[in-house]
């Protein structure tokens, strides 16, 4: 029977359109697996991680020339062919391609492109130069860099460093570190007020014996201490090092080391060695670095995540091999790095990862995705004994004031180190995923709410952690913490512990920060990306995909929770009304459905952090994203209860 009331046709359209677009969407994706089943994404070439590594290998061909290599003054001088690439137009350097220039990629790129001239290479050329002295000099010079990172010294003495070792700054100017203090059993670092976050420690130390080599003599006592502690930091430094030869797969932390060691003669170093062998090997084809080397085993459960979202998901994504990739990915021993036991998942399944607190989540939702879909009963109890070690590790790892930290409890108040709302939120929604053996998690879930209950903003929104928006004063990201947190409260059936009332402040909070586009965040640094290309008409775009995608998958989520839950008074309306909700989605799913026919979707943005807000995109973001929200979209009433067109509320 044909339906004749009024927008009935468009209901059917936008209905039709979203499904046509998550098809492709999942073909897209698919399309993207390994051979094995899983992804590995891609990373964006960074020019600071670049500027680091060029500057780690000139120090290695400058200070150690008996063990460097033609190889290396080719690293170094097509390193610097890339950064030549990447001034902005205010003479300027940034994280990404994408990125707004910083002072801190702008110093990195001068001395990088200073240690290529010690090396025998091409440095910037002077008009480059004069433009790049100028911006730093606009941004405050050395003191706008302290100022860009206030007490935290985890990335601002290591560039300092850099600068010495280019010979731009002397050692005296270069802050001492207490590397001394990498002595102590890895469980006491938390009582030392370590002045950098936890998974600096390499840093820590290389960079603190330098300074202790070069730079002015400490008072005779504490500097005998000192010499003799090292040789046995030095073996710290060594086991942390993991095969790969990359700390933490990380570009930069790894190239901060072996600059360190090469300006003091120690190029000779296995750590220095093996440092130099990762530089090496994670060098891509147009002579950049990325921070990392990827995220595989975070975009394969984000990807799992968002397939199983799709209410006519047909399970193709899932595999026995698959299955077993994203087991073997779980740390079963103590890890050298942090300490941590096992149980946890890292970010990738190279050797370099850590377990942390988002990964692991997100593992054991993947998990518990691919439970549903495998066969097989010996298989069905390694995911259920996997995601029992996974949660066991979380209820450890949660902090005192119920939040949950990156890598280390209890470790300190630095940014990178404290608890933190996203990492909360997935936490909560993986504590919720049942096994054959019961975890008892739920104190752990609500002294989650009350942290974050006490974290909410004024306005409703939560700020997070590890990603963050470029065209914010602040460089943070509430669309990003306030959809997370909400996806946790609406996803576990209010097991999450907070109120309606926090529920309805953060769901009134996204309502009212729809642009005018119809989507979500971005700013003035994506308008202009996509005005200079013309895209979509005379149309200004202004929103992301990336958090344009988060938001409708946080709003769907509230409006599904809201259909399936028994009527009680914790689910009555939400806050700025349920029309005003549902049309917000409306609008973010038309301009998600616009930006895949513009083929925005395939051009990422940078809004992750690495440490110390060092920006990135992942090619697999957006996609992976979109995928999700239209999903949600599709399993809500939402698209069959209003209709098309969407009108933005004004402010």
């Amino acid at each position: 029977m044909s339906d004749e009331r009024p927008g009935a046709e468009n209901r059917r359209d936008l209905q039709q359109r979203a499904r046509l677009a998550l098809d492709q969407l999942r073909g897209e994706l698919l399309d993207q697996r390994t051979s094995d089943g899983h992804w590995t994404g891609q990373l964006s070439a960074s020019a600071l991680s670049t500027a680091t590594a060029v500057s780690a290998i000139a120090a290695t061909i400058v200070h150690g020339q008996e063990f460097s290599s033609p190889f290396c003054v080719s690293q170094v001088s097509r390193g610097m062919d890339f950064l030549r690439t990447q001034q902005n137009a205010d003479g300027g350097f940034g994280d990404t391609d994408r990125s707004l220039s910083n002072i801190a990629t702008s110093y990195l790129v001068l001395a990088a492109s200073e240690l290529a001239i010690k090396a025998g290479c091409q440095p910037l050329d002077d008009h480059s130069r004069d433009r790049l002295d100028d911006y730093i000099l606009k941004g405050g010079g050395i003191e706008g860099l302290r100022r860009r990172y206030g007490t935290d010294k985890t990335f601002v003495v290591p560039i300092m460093t850099n600068m010495a070792i280019a010979g731009l700054i002397d050692w005296d100017d270069v802050a001492s570190l207490p590397f001394e203090a990498a002595v102590f059993p890895q469980s006491m670092y938390r009582f030392l007020q370590m002045p950098v976050v936890s998974y600096a420690i390499p840093a820590l130390v290389a960079i603190g014996q330098t300074r202790h080599f070069l730079g002015r003599r400490t008072f005779w006592p504490w500097r005998m201490v000192r010499a003799a502690a090292v040789n046995p930091t030095m073996k710290v430094l060594g086991k942390m090092q993991p095969e790969s030869g990359g700390y933490l797969e990380a570009t930069p932390l790894t190239s901060f080391v072996v600059m360190s060691l090469a300006v003091t003669g120690r190029s000779d170093h296995e750590v220095s060695r093996r440092g130099l062998k990762f530089l090496a090997d994670s060098m891509l084809d147009d002579g950049s670095w990325p921070i990392d080397t990827n995220l595989a085993t975070w975009v394969t459960s984000l990807a799992i995540d968002a397939l199983a979202s799709d209410p006519e998901d047909d399970s193709k994504w899932y595999s026995d091999e698959l299955l077993d990739w994203h087991l073997s990915c779980q740390h079963l021993t103590r890890h050298p790095f942090t300490g941590a036991e096992p149980g946890g998942w890292g970010w990738t399944d190279l050797s370099g990862a850590v377990p942390d607190s988002d990964d692991t989540p997100a593992a054991i939702l993947a998990l518990a995705h691919a439970k549903k879909r495998c066969k097989n009963l010996d298989s069905i109890r390694s995911i259920d004994l996997a995601i029992e070690r996974g949660q066991r590790w979380l209820l450890k790892l949660q902090n005192r004031n119920g939040g949950w930290p990156t890598f280390c409890r209890g470790w300190g108040k630095l940014p990178f180190d404290r608890s933190s709302t996203d990492l909360t939120g997935h936490a909560v929604r993986a504590l919720s995923v049942k096994t054959g053996q019961e975890i008892n998690s739920e104190a752990a879930i609500k002294r989650g709410a009350k942290f974050l209950s006490k974290s909410q903003q004024a306005d409703g929104a939560w700020l997070p952690l590890w990603f963050g928006n470029q065209d914010r004063p602040d460089e943070d990201n509430p669309i990003y913490g306030t959809s997370k947190v909400l996806m946790a409260a609406t996803s576990v059936g209010g097991r999450a512990g907070l109120s309606q009332a926090a529920v309805d402040r953060a769901t009134r909070f996204l309502v009212e920060s729809q642009n005018s586009d119809g989507g979500w965040g971005g700013g003035n640094s994506i308008a202009s990306y996509w005005t200079l290309r013309g895209s979509d008409g005379d149309k200004a775009v202004i929103s992301s995909v990336e958090e344009t995608a988060l938001a409708v998958d946080a709003l769907a989520s509230a409006l599904i929770a809201n259909q399936t839950l028994p009527s009680s008074p914790r689910n009555g309306p939400i806050a700025g009304g349920n029309a005003r909700r549902d049309q917000a989605i409306i609008g973010g799913v038309q301009f998600l459905l616009s930006s895949i026919d513009q083929k925005r979707h395939q051009v990422p943005w940078p809004i992750g952090f690495y440490f110390a807000k060092l920006w990135y995109y992942e090619r697999l973001y957006p996609l992976i994203f979109t995928a999700a929200a239209l999903g949600k979209a599709l399993r809500s009433e939402v698209l069959r209860k209003h209709p098309p067109p969407y009108t933005p509320q004004d402010p």
